[in-house]
């Protein structure tokens, strides 16, 4: 049996229960958002005592499932007013499954007190975490396991979050104990800092695997799963070789890489900061061309970037964050983006966000455009909480009030990821509509748009783009978010048709029941439902699903096309059913 902690940071005690048999199948996201939905008022201050933060593995969360280490962190959104599921690799999900926890439920008020919650085979208890409150990510991690162990994982809150800023992250380690894995949007890392959380710390010496209902079934169904990703071209060439960032040029050839604030499609620079470069550069100084951000991972898409020097800088320096810190923000400088993302990593920050808000903050002057040594003399503004930092750690939108700017690249406040939506038609869809704000991995209609694969449609034609959202948010949330799973499984699982049915076969296999794929696809529904409501009941409207208006009126170059998708099949995706009541 899986158990829930519930954390009380008030009373400084952690009480543990057995999961409800009604969330007995649940995990990462579906779990999270069911709890946020049940227990938090939708109208109450993000920041404030009537919000929780809820830490939840996927339901394969230290089984022997390929890339079943996936973290959701969920609350009430400081940055968008709604429902967040922010979602982390690592090595953290993994050892919580390990111990059998389903989710870690913090609430109340700390009245001031600072916490670490240590767990491990030998129950959960918090403990006075006055002595690591003020560090910074990577010095804390290093404390932390000085103080723990130097095999424990920690999921941990940096800078940012202890200010309160909406764009503030939830850091966790990787295989190495770098504090390199985020969950990144919607500002989670900011309601950890207002519960005083300061850090998960995570041993599970002497934990075993879960136990399976059927092993031998579990089994036929991982394997099948492995080959999948073993065989698929972008699981086993692709991300292996050049990691996320092999999509600069791609993106970039199609003319959607956002640039100049999303002024343009194409950069003139993107092979100074393509993933060939990337790749080399980690090659020639020592780094790691391929490395896994979890140990469960077969693909390998991440890196481990050094300086010229030969010291260590990230791991690793991916697409969004290249795009982000680089192409939007006209830089061509691939070592000041390693920079950039050591320094969000280090303080807390998500780097989407925080290219989106330098682009808004370029186009209101504050800086000028692609002056990449003022970019990180900023972050020194956000590290001592000065009002420049505050302006700009609170996110584009924020910044773009305090500048006066109106071409801002936001969804219910959070900023657009790395692809313009009027040259991929279907990501623009996922991005108005999804529930968490803009967020390409809600459903990754890249794929069929431009990778080709699950499909081959038309990315400059509205024709058919929002069916194909729909159907990759649900799958999203009933395959891969839920059970703690890469996404990038969904490479393989949307060409290989016995890899798509491994992942519910994985988990009839564990719980000694019957799931199919399409119990999978409804199970996802549900949850988008479950959110959906919640951010109705939060205040939100049908206008919150849609993009900025300059995205209806500026055309973008080289393709010349605005935004055309109409305003009724968005509805028709989000659905404006009648609020769900939740058991």
């Amino acid at each position: 049996m899986r158990t829930l902690l519930r954390v009380d940071v008030g009373a400084g005690t952690v009480t543990s229960e057995d999961l409800p048999e009604e969330l007995r199948l649940l995990g990462g996201r579906a779990l999270t958002s069911v709890m946020i939905a049940k227990e938090v008022d939708p109208a109450c201050d993000p920041l404030g005592p009537a919000n929780k933060i809820v830490f939840a593995p996927g339901v394969l969360a230290g089984t022997t499932a390929p890339n079943s280490s996936r973290l959701s962190v969920g609350c009430k959104s400081p940055l968008t007013g709604g429902i967040k599921e922010a979602n982390s690799g690592g090595q953290a999900a993994g050892r919580l499954g390990r111990l059998g926890i389903a989710a870690i439920v913090v609430e109340g008020d700390p009245n001031g007190k600072k916490w670490i919650l240590h767990l491990s085979t030998e129950g959960a208890r918090l403990e006075d975490g006055t002595a690591f409150w003020g560090m910074a990510n990577y010095p804390c991690a290093a404390a932390l396991r000085a103080a723990y162990g130097p095999k424990v994982a920690t999921i941990q809150v940096g800078p940012a979050g202890e200010y309160g800023m909406r764009n503030s992250s939830v850091a966790c380690t990787d295989p190495e104990g770098n504090p390199a894995r985020h969950a990144g949007r919607g500002g989670v890392g900011a309601v950890m800092g207002a519960r005083g959380l300061k850090a998960i710390v995570v041993d599970d010496t002497g934990a075993a695997r879960p136990s399976l209902a059927d092993p031998e079934r579990f089994d036929r169904a991982r394997k099948t799963l492995v080959n999948g990703l073993k065989t698929h071209p972008v699981t086993s060439q692709g991300l292996p070789n050049f990691g996320t960032a092999i999509l600069i040029n791609i993106i970039n050839e199609a003319g959607a890489l956002p640039t100049h604030n999303f002024h343009y499609g194409r950069f003139d620079e993107a092979e100074a900061i393509s993933g060939e470069t990337l790749h080399q550069n980690c090659e020639d100084r020592g780094g790691k061309r391929s490395h896994r951000c979890m140990t469960s991972c077969v693909i390998h898409c991440s890196n481990v970037y050094n300086d010229k020097e030969g010291k260590y800088v990230s791991s690793g320096v991916e697409y969004e964050s290249i795009w982000a810190l680089g192409a939007n923000c006209d830089n061509g400088d691939i070592e000041a983006i390693a920079q950039m993302d050591r320094l969000c990593d280090d303080l807390g920050l998500d780097t989407i966000e925080m290219g989106d808000t330098f682009g808004v903050a370029m186009e209101g002057g504050l800086l000028p455009w692609g002056d990449a040594q003022r970019m990180i003399e900023l972050f020194e503004e956000i590290r001592h909480n000065t009002e420049i930092g505050r302006k700009i750690g609170n996110g584009a939108g924020h910044c773009a009030q305090a500048y006066g700017v109106t071409h801002v690249p936001t969804v219910k406040n959070q900023g657009i990821p790395a692809y313009d939506p009027r040259a991929i038609k279907g990501i623009g869809v996922t991005f108005a509509t999804s529930t968490m704000g803009a967020d390409h991995t809600s459903g990754y209609a890249v794929a069929p748009n431009i990778l080709k694969v699950g499909g081959d449609l038309d990315p400059l034609k509205p024709e058919g783009q929002c069916a194909l959202s729909q159907a990759l948010q649900e799958a999203t949330a009933g395959f891969f978010d839920s059970t703690g799973l890469c996404l990038f499984l969904a490479f393989a699982c949307l060409d290989q048709a016995d890899s798509l049915a491994a992942i519910p076969e994985m988990v009839s296999a564990l719980f000694g029941v019957e799931m199919s794929v399409a119990d999978a696809v409804a199970h996802g529904g549900k949850v988008l439902e479950i959110e959906r409501s919640f951010n109705k009941r939060a205040g939100m409207t049908e206008k919150d699903d849609r993009l900025p208006d300059f995205f209806y009126k500026e055309e973008l170059s080289p393709h010349n096309l605005t935004w055309d998708v109409p305003d009724e099949e968005l509805n028709q995706v989000c659905g404006w059913s009648p609020v769900v009541e939740l058991g």
